[in-house]
């Protein structure tokens, strides 16, 4: 059986030239995070809002769950008019109570209806909802703690394995799940100049792909601009030279991963 992986933005919270911000999509079904350009990145994508059946969030920064308002908003006047299509939330304790305060302020009164015919589901493992070729372990990582950090494995039907490591730097939490994984979608959001813990940057995350040479490493929510961008870049877009397992990803990037190993699409 094989997984579908695309991503619909690889940029960080200052979206480089040519990145929306970080967003992954799962078998077409289930969103990592929900960042401010996550409507955009479906509209790209020409996948309707109402198809996501699963929205897993990592942590409580704004680029990554500043998009929720828009994509309920969307679903109940445009796609999903009769709220025929399920759509369940996870994340951390105290999501619903998140997410709820969001859409109200950004259009009071209007989504508390849809809000309370979704299903929250805050527990730290199980089966993703509505996609039940999925388990799933949710786990804390390196990162601001006052927005609650962390990472997710997905466990497929198959066998096979994705981590997701939401913003993170180097931990143990990570490095010890990284030999299970077949795949993992890793974020390098800083330059090795940035003297910072609570992000990956290009040496760190060489150091973590070099001592895992059988997991492959996708490389998400950069602060470089893509190399394919015809503007002129805002920082560079030179990318790093890193080992042969990890491939530095753009928007529109997607792979299917399956037991014969990881290709692009």
């Amino acid at each position: 059986m094989a997984v579908k992986l695309e991503f619909l933005g690889t940029g960080n919270a200052f979206l480089p030239q040519g990145r929306y911000h970080s967003l992954l999509l799962v078998d077409e079904s289930i969103l990592i995070d929900c960042p401010p350009t996550a409507l955009a990145s479906l509209r790209r994508r020409e996948l309707s809002p109402k198809h996501i059946k699963s929205i897993l969030f990592t942590h409580w920064h704004g680029d990554h769950y500043f998009g929720i308002p828009f994509l309920i908003l969307e679903r109940k006047w445009i796609s999903d008019r009769s709220g025929e299509s399920d759509l369940s939330i996870h994340g951390p304790k105290g999501c619903r109570k998140r997410v709820s305060q969001l859409c109200e302020t950004a259009y009071p009164g209007s989504m508390t209806d849809r809000l309370d015919s979704l299903e929250w589901n805050e527990e730290e493992k199980g089966v993703v909802g509505n996609s039940p070729k999925w388990q799933f372990e949710r786990f804390k990582v390196e990162h601001d703690e006052e927005v609650d950090p962390h990472g997710y494995l997905l466990i497929h039907e198959s066998g096979l394995q994705i981590m997701h490591t939401g913003d993170s730097g180097p931990c143990e939490a990570i490095s010890s799940r990284v030999p299970q994984c077949d795949v993992v979608v890793i974020e390098m959001g800083v330059p090795d100049e940035v003297d910072v813990s609570m992000h990956f940057k290009p040496s760190t995350l060489d150091e973590l792909a070099r001592a895992n040479p059988n997991t492959k490493f996708l490389v998400t929510h950069t602060w470089l601009d893509d190399p394919r961008s015809s503007k002129t870049p805002i920082l560079s877009a030179e990318l790093p030279s890193l080992s042969d397992n990890v491939i530095q990803v753009g928007d529109g990037d997607g792979f299917i991963l399956d037991s014969d190993g990881l290709n692009p699409i």
